[in-house]
């Protein structure tokens, strides 16, 4: 890993050890993951599209590098891939503020005018 890398790369050497550790699952998410990809309902290239928003919102690096290549490769143009972002981070934003709900809940547990 590099002095200037958040996060080390994903190499092939990486991803064999971490395999080796777990062979059968590993195969279980792959199989999974591949048919979850693949064509259905929904294309692939929407598939990539919702992956991308997904990994913004769960902040996965490898997967925002990895679903955006692949949205790329689908068929997915730059503008329809920022959208996509946009639309997690409304999400997400959205969440923050809903779950502000809880925090309002609690509060009003103690006896506060200013709270209703």
């Amino acid at each position: 890993m590099k002095n200037d890398q958040l996060f080390p790369a994903a190499t092939r050497e990486i991803n064999e050890k971490k395999a080796a550790l777990a062979p059968e699952i590993i195969e279980t998410w792959r199989n999974f993951s591949k048919a979850v990809f693949k064509e259905g309902a929904l294309p692939q290239k929407t598939k990539q599209l919702i992956a991308v928003a997904v990994a913004h919102v769960t902040q996965c690096p490898y997967c925002i590098r990895g679903h955006t290549a692949m949205a790329l490769k689908k068929g997915a143009s730059k503008q329809e891939i920022m959208e996509a972002i946009w639309v997690a981070s409304e999400m997400r934003a959205g969440a923050a503020y809903a779950h502000a709900s809880l925090a309002m809940d609690e509060m009003g547990k103690i006896e506060n005018p200013d709270l209703g």
